[in-house]
Protein backbone atom coordinates (compact mmCIF):
# COMPACT_ATOMS: atom_id res chain seq x y z
CA UNK A 1 0.00 0.00 0.00
CA UNK A 2 1.32 3.63 -1.11
CA UNK A 3 0.68 6.24 1.46
CA UNK A 4 -0.27 9.56 -0.67
CA UNK A 5 0.46 12.69 1.71
CA UNK A 6 -2.29 14.91 1.19
CA UNK A 7 -0.91 18.11 1.92
CA UNK A 8 -4.89 19.00 3.53
CA UNK A 9 -5.80 15.26 4.70
CA UNK A 10 -2.70 14.17 5.87
CA UNK A 11 -1.66 10.49 4.77
CA UNK A 12 -3.95 8.45 2.42
CA UNK A 13 -4.24 5.21 1.06
CA UNK A 14 -3.21 5.69 -3.18
CA UNK A 15 -6.44 4.56 -4.29
CA UNK A 16 -8.18 8.11 -3.06
CA UNK A 17 -6.31 9.85 -5.20
CA UNK A 18 -5.72 10.17 -9.42
CA UNK A 19 -2.41 10.34 -10.59
CA UNK A 20 -1.84 13.80 -12.68
CA UNK A 21 1.42 13.32 -14.24
CA UNK A 22 4.03 15.59 -13.99
CA UNK A 23 4.50 18.82 -12.14
CA UNK A 24 5.62 22.12 -13.65
CA UNK A 25 4.40 21.63 -17.30
CA UNK A 26 3.07 25.07 -18.74
CA UNK A 27 0.40 25.66 -20.97
CA UNK A 28 1.46 27.38 -24.39
CA UNK A 29 1.38 31.08 -23.58
CA UNK A 30 0.01 31.75 -27.92
CA UNK A 31 -1.51 28.14 -28.64
CA UNK A 32 -2.63 28.77 -32.14
CA UNK A 33 1.01 29.68 -33.12
CA UNK A 34 2.32 25.81 -32.57
CA UNK A 35 2.89 23.69 -35.16
CA UNK A 36 1.60 20.09 -34.87
CA UNK A 37 5.33 18.91 -33.75
CA UNK A 38 5.49 21.14 -30.60
CA UNK A 39 2.00 20.22 -29.89
CA UNK A 40 2.48 16.57 -29.48
CA UNK A 41 5.64 17.75 -27.06
CA UNK A 42 3.16 19.32 -24.86
CA UNK A 43 0.77 17.03 -24.94
CA UNK A 44 2.30 13.14 -24.77
CA UNK A 45 6.30 13.27 -24.83
CA UNK A 46 7.13 13.94 -20.25
CA UNK A 47 10.30 12.48 -18.80
CA UNK A 48 11.02 9.77 -17.35
CA UNK A 49 13.71 9.33 -14.64
CA UNK A 50 14.51 7.70 -11.88
CA UNK A 51 14.73 9.17 -8.62
CA UNK A 52 13.35 12.47 -7.00
CA UNK A 53 10.51 13.27 -9.74
CA UNK A 54 7.95 16.47 -8.76
CA UNK A 55 4.12 15.49 -9.76
CA UNK A 56 0.58 16.32 -9.61
CA UNK A 57 -1.86 14.36 -7.46
CA UNK A 58 -5.65 15.35 -6.78
CA UNK A 59 -7.04 13.64 -3.40
CA UNK A 60 -10.62 12.31 -5.36
CA UNK A 61 -11.86 10.61 -2.49
CA UNK A 62 -11.06 13.70 0.17
CA UNK A 63 -10.76 17.08 -0.31
CA UNK A 64 -10.84 16.62 -4.12
CA UNK A 65 -7.60 19.29 -4.71
CA UNK A 66 -4.87 19.15 -6.73
CA UNK A 67 -1.08 19.38 -5.01
CA UNK A 68 2.54 18.80 -6.55
CA UNK A 69 4.93 16.41 -4.47
CA UNK A 70 8.45 15.24 -5.30
CA UNK A 71 8.44 11.42 -5.32
CA UNK A 72 11.74 8.99 -6.00
CA UNK A 73 10.17 6.39 -8.53
CA UNK A 74 12.65 4.32 -7.46
CA UNK A 75 12.10 4.05 -3.30
CA UNK A 76 8.27 5.74 -3.93
CA UNK A 77 8.80 7.58 -0.60
CA UNK A 78 7.51 11.31 -0.51
CA UNK A 79 8.89 14.25 -0.32
CA UNK A 80 8.50 18.04 -0.83
CA UNK A 81 4.86 18.84 -0.98
CA UNK A 82 3.11 21.85 -2.15
CA UNK A 83 -0.34 22.86 -1.86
Amino acid sequence: MLLVPCPHCGPRDETEFKYGGQAGIAHPADPESLTDAEWLDYLFLRDNPKGPWRERWVHTAGCRRWFDVTRDTLTNEFGDIGG
